[in-house]
């Protein structure tokens, strides 16, 4: 990352696609076993739409987007959202969340980086954002 940064700069962009099984490994890895992320009836029984990706899952992708730009996780510095929509995992489909990462601030050594965290067309993160150090 030996670039000129400037504020409004796309620095990274992709997209990830969440199938049930991601949900379910995710869970083990978290220990997170709350049935609305893997199971239909459960979720539907509380009036969700559907099962739901994890919080943490979603805000983690997002900030690896960060990780493989700058190359060295310890030069996050820190990273918050706000969690403003669920991801819906479709049994079948699955669900494709886009983070689009855009240089919001420069100060010194350090970078304010913006995320747009997007599915099915609406922000699911909302204040999404990271402070990275820029060497």
């Amino acid at each position: 990352m030996s670039q000129t940064l400037n504020v409004g700069d796309v620095v990274a962009e992709r997209t990830v696609h969440l199938d049930r099984a991601a949900l379910v490994r995710y869970a083990g890895a978290s220990g997170d076993f709350n049935p609305i992320h893997y199971r239909d009836d459960v979720a539907a029984a509380v009036g969700l739409p559907g099962v739901l990706a994890h919080g943490m899952l979603t805000m983690g992708l997002a900030v690896q987007t960060i990780e493989e730009w700058v190359g060295d996780p310890g030069r996050i510095l820190d990273y918050g959202v706000r969690f403003t929509r669920p991801v819906v995992v479709d049994p079948d489909t699955g669900a494709d969340v886009t983070v689009r990462a855009v240089i919001g601030q420069m100060a010194d050594d350090v970078a304010r980086v913006d995320l747009t965290v997007t599915f099915d067309g609406a922000t699911v993160l909302g204040k999404a954002q990271v402070r990275v150090r820029i060497v």
